[in-house]
């Protein structure tokens, strides 16, 4: 039984060994298509490296039995999205490849789509499997943001980074962790968030447009994070309310002889 484990766990890092790799084959691919520079390589390298290094490393805590074939179209989403981060880096440099980095991007959100059911109708669905999705679709959207933000102003950036000063917040105040009930608006405004920045960063519209397509990303967002916070401080605050008379009825009473001795010492 060990040893079919370790085989196991061994052909599960083979996948992402062989994710990594083909990451790698995709940057040079856009490198020889392109002629991307030293930012686009370093950046979509070391996307490549944290990737394979937090994947594994998560694998080997969790030790699934199969990779699965949802983390597989998972992974190729990552891959995609290791793409653009390369592509964003690379427009600090030279003039960017818009075909091609909205290219990448629109297949990486409809492959969002995809996982999720493959992970449904095949009975793999795990938290690793749906953290994994969550994080992939967070990156991008952060990358999204920084390549939107060279054309409309350093405020987009607040749609990139809102989810991970989210997490920030969770570490000083534990009650953010809670789980969430299921919300399709939730889902809904997550989804709006990349087909915004994608529309944006293709600039097919006028720049009025895009500025009103951002902002409208931007205010659900705000307005979908604030109504969790709300729902979790209120759950949080029930929660303690509901404590408070539960702790104070197990509290020890003390029998009378005690409380005899304790007036005694009072009154001497």
């Amino acid at each position: 039984m060990a040893l079919n484990n370790t085989y196991e766990a061994r052909l599960v890092q083979q996948e992402t060994a062989v994710g990594a790799g083909v990451q790698i084959l995709l940057l040079a691919l856009l490198g020889s298509a392109i002629g991307m520079g030293p930012a686009g390589w370093l950046t979509g390298l070391a996307f490549a490296i944290a990737t394979w290094a937090v994947l594994s490393r998560a694998l080997h805590r969790t030790r699934p039995r199969s990779f699965g074939p949802a983390n597989r179209v998972t992974l190729g989403r990552a891959i995609l999205v290791g793409g653009v981060t390369a592509l964003v880096a690379d427009s600090f440099e030279s003039s960017p490849p818009v075909t091609l980095l909205v290219g990448l991007t629109a297949v990486a959100l409809i492959l969002d789509g995809v996982d999720g059911k493959v992970a449904r109708r095949t009975g793999t669905s795990t938290a690793l499997g749906a953290r994994f999705d969550m994080e992939v679709d967070a990156f991008l959207i952060l990358v999204l943001s920084v390549y939107v933000s060279t054309q409309l102003g350093p405020w987009v950036l607040l749609i990139g980074g809102m989810r991970y000063a989210f997490v920030a917040a969770a570490k000083a105040a534990p009650w953010l962790n809670a789980p969430l009930p299921h919300s399709m608006a939730r889902k809904t405004v997550a989804a709006m968030q990349g087909i915004c920045l994608l529309l944006a960063g293709a600039d097919l519209l006028p720049h009025l447009a895009n500025l009103g397509v951002v902002l409208l990303a931007l205010g659900s967002l705000v307005w979908s994070f604030g109504r969790d916070v709300l729902w979790l401080w209120r759950n949080a605050r029930a929660a303690s309310l509901e404590a408070a008379p539960a702790a104070a009825a197990t509290e020890r009473v003390p029998d009378s002889a005690e409380e005899l001795e304790i007036l005694e010492l009072a009154v001497r």
